[in-house]
């Protein structure tokens, strides 16, 4: 009885070692596994930092690209306007340039849209600077001064806009980066109604915009 009782003790000792020793071994499986988490947890949060760090740097180098591009178009604009400034008044707007093809450049007839010999001396002018552009639109403008009814000064005015336009592209600016609109009487350069002043609003103007950026507009000029 004694040694069944002692056997029954050892028994009992070796299976409370044994699941002693399980134990022992499922926590030592749960630590591997945490350790393994731990690791791989900071393997992905090097990542993710490494990660932004690139994203950032790539941010900076688009924003110094970018920076660099307008200065080079602020480059460009500024020669481009003193090389159109000595043909006809050229002013700087938040879009581009603008041209002004007003009586002392071009000189439109009363109720005429047709150039006369000076006037394409001066376009062929123009056309060899414009002609040189890239990444860039062209928008031509035409204008009428304020005799006639609206209606027939806007038709009078896309027909003075088209004729210098045709004239442009004949002498070889791209037909796909121009485009024209008549704005007839509505903003006129200079109120009144003298003989003279009717004479300078008959014009024409010239947009010059980068072509990431939208159309100029009416408003703009």
């Amino acid at each position: 009885a004694k040694l069944d009782a002692v056997s029954a003790k050892a028994a009992s000792a070796l299976d409370r070692a044994s699941q002693a020793a399980q134990s022992a071994l499922e926590a030592a499986n749960e630590r591997d596994q945490a350790e393994k988490a731990k690791t791989q947890f900071q393997q992905q949060a090097t990542q993710a930092q490494q990660q932004a760090q690139a994203a950032q740097q790539q941010a900076e180098q688009a924003q110094q690209k970018a920076a660099e591009y307008r200065k080079e178009r602020e480059a460009e604009l500024d020669r481009l306007q003193q090389a159109l400034g000595q043909i006809a008044t050229t002013r700087r707007t938040a879009m581009g340039l603008v041209m002004t093809l007003g009586s002392k450049s071009i000189r439109f007839a009363f109720d005429k849209s047709t150039l006369r010999p000076e006037d394409k001396e001066v376009l062929s002018r123009i056309a060899g600077i414009l002609s040189t552009l890239k990444g860039y639109q062209i928008y031509v403008y035409g204008y009428t001064d304020d005799i006639g009814t609206k209606e027939y000064n806007l038709k009078l005015s896309d027909r003075r806009a088209k004729a210098v336009y045709d004239y442009l592209v004949q002498n070889g600016l791209n037909p796909n980066i121009m485009s024209t609109k008549g704005f007839g009487e509505a903003d006129p350069l200079v109120p009144g109604s003298s003989p003279q002043v009717r004479a300078i609003n008959r014009r024409v103007e010239i947009g010059i915009v980068d072509s990431t950026i939208r159309p100029l507009s009416s408003q703009n000029q």
